[in-house]
């Protein structure tokens, strides 16, 4: 076997946070195939590069599988912090507007989110794309989702990330939203990963794409619907938020019910389909989730610091639920290290229900969020996984003392980064440094589009 990368010198290999009878010692090899190779294979082992792991332990990579990268644009704004989502959203919505949303601010905007993901140790990055040009104000309205599409796309591939992008709607006519979407998967997805057996992901495995309307409290029967449609036709994962405070209030105002009994009516309680935030979810409700076959994102992150709930993220495990970990955006967030939530998710969990172990959070921060995506090779090392990796120094003073090194990437360390991350077996970040692009020219250019 010809290997792509060598990681050496490492105290401690975590091969799935969820079994920790697999941690070992000894070498990664990640194969010219950018997937982790068997370390007990015998095959002739030709190394092309070697990567020092000494004094840090290598763990999969983290899997953010809740983001809004248009928001890493729009930080700290005035008016945005600690308020109720009906003041946050119009907030956010005049801001966009000022700007411009176009593929020039996307792009941008994707550079700094996913740049600022990898140096956190986020090997790959679920984009919720909810905001769109005025389709009134553009000739050619589905062509301009399609750039939009396509920069994120490109931005992610140029600094070397996993991206899934979500096609995603708020308040988008249920015909446009569903032409954008089928555009964005003939112009993004070659032919072979338009089917149910691939998750609408491309050959490589560093594309997806899945669509997914903001919640009810936004998009109409017939968006969900229109959107269930192209997802069924293009094998496509869905994915959408409820029960966070807005969701609840206005679902109830709107139809007298419940946004899981409107989602379930409209067809989009059922496998295949992702939930994220369900703060506000009743016993009830969680086994209806449970028998339903969906996934759940927590974003801790968001939610605490607004005041818009947190998720009993014990009691959805314990019934059976895949549980990832997104940060959102940064727009309610300001941040996309999802290391820093994970540490937020532990230690809140305890306000709603019994204390999660660290090294249940960081189940969900990869393995957990890759099940949301139909992708059992992620945020796991096990041979033939995906070869995403990050090196974790731990032999500095903030570890001093630490008896358990894995529950110590949260409870020690608070704002912890990797010295290294690996992505199929490509090195993107050395020694703390991006590798794949010009972390101040990233910078410059948001800059000089918001005209900062």
């Amino acid at each position: 076997m010809t290997s792509l990368l060598t990681i050496t010198g490492a105290s401690r290999i975590v091969e799935r946070f969820d079994d920790p009878a697999l941690d070992r010692t000894g070498t990664l090899v990640i194969g010219a195939d950018g997937r982790v190779a068997d370390p007990a294979g015998d095959a002739e082992v030709l190394d092309t590069e070697v990567l020092d792991a000494e004094g840090g332990i290598v763990t999969p990579g983290l899997v953010n599988a809740h983001h809004h990268l248009l928001q890493s644009g729009f930080r700290t704004l005035p008016g945005t912090r600690g308020v109720a989502m009906r003041e946050w959203l119009p907030a956010m919505a005049a801001a966009y507007a000022a700007a411009g949303i176009d593929a020039s601010l996307v792009g941008a905007t994707a550079g700094v989110g996913v740049a600022e993901s990898l140096l956190c140790g986020v090997t790959t990055v679920a984009d919720h794309q909810l905001n769109w040009p005025n389709p009134a104000s553009s000739s050619d309205p589905v062509g301009d989702t399609v750039a939009i599409a396509r920069a994120v796309a490109e931005a992610a591939a140029h600094l070397g990330a996993r991206l899934v992008f979500v096609r995603g709607s708020a308040r988008d006519a249920p015909e446009v939203a569903a032409a954008s979407a089928e555009a964005i998967v003939h112009a993004l997805l070659p032919s072979s990963s338009r089917t149910a057996s691939t998750n609408g992901t491309t050959a490589d495995g560093m594309l997806q794409l899945a669509v997914g309307p903001a919640g009810v409290h936004s998009d109409s029967e017939e968006t969900f619907r229109a959107l269930g449609e192209v997802a069924r036709r293009f094998g496509l994962r869905r994915r959408t938020q409820a029960n966070e405070q807005v969701d609840t209030e206005i679902a109830l105002e709107r139809y007298g019910r419940r946004p899981l009994d409107l989602l379930e009516e409209w067809g989009w309680l059922e496998p295949g389909v992702t939930i994220a935030h369900l703060c506000d979810v009743t016993d009830t409700e969680i086994t209806r989730l449970a028998a339903a076959g969906v996934t759940a994102t927590h974003a801790p992150g968001c939610d605490v610091p607004m005041g818009w709930g947190i998720a009993p993220v014990r009691r959805l495990r314990e019934e059976g639920i895949e549980v990832g970990l997104g940060t959102s955006g940064g727009g309610s967030n300001d941040a996309g290290h999802l290391l820093a939530d994970a540490r937020l998710a532990m230690q809140v969990s305890g306000l709603v229900g019994t204390t999660l172990a660290a090294r249940d959070v960081l189940t969900m921060a990869t393995s957990g969020g890759a099940a949301g995506l139909g992708r059992a090779d992620l945020g796991i090392l096990s041979p033939g996984a995906a070869g995403d990796a990050c090196v974790w120094d731990v032999s500095g003073v903030a570890d001093a003392g630490v008896a358990d090194p894995v529950a110590g990437l949260l409870w020690a360390h608070p704002g912890r980064r990797p010295r290294h991350v690996v992505v199929a077996g490509r090195v993107v970040i050395r020694d703390y440094r991006l590798v794949t692009a010009d972390e101040s020219a990233l910078v410059s250019a948001l800059n000089a589009r918001l005209a900062r």
